[in-house]
């Protein structure tokens, strides 16, 4: 099972990200847990100054404007 993080105060964006992390993972059918991380002292302890952000598995893979959806899949599968 994959740990994925998204980062962000709760936005329309970081909403849409977050729910672009589960409509990807379901299409691969990768199973997911996710977090949203909304206070930003825990978002700035990943080295993360714009939001939205995504960690997956501990690793940080995007910071800033919403993902595509290719790339989140990208993510996920790696």
């Amino acid at each position: 099972m994959k740990e994925v993080k998204v980062l962000g105060p709760g936005c329309a964006r970081c909403k849409a990200t977050e729910e672009m992390v589960r409509v990807q993972a379901a299409k691969l059918g990768i199973q997911v847990k996710v977090e949203k991380v909304t206070d930003y002292a825990a978002i700035a302890g990943f080295g993360v100054a714009s939001t939205p952000g995504i960690v997956v598995d501990g690793t940080v893979v995007h910071a800033g404007g919403l993902p595509k959806p290719e790339d989140v899949a990208k993510w996920l599968a790696a």
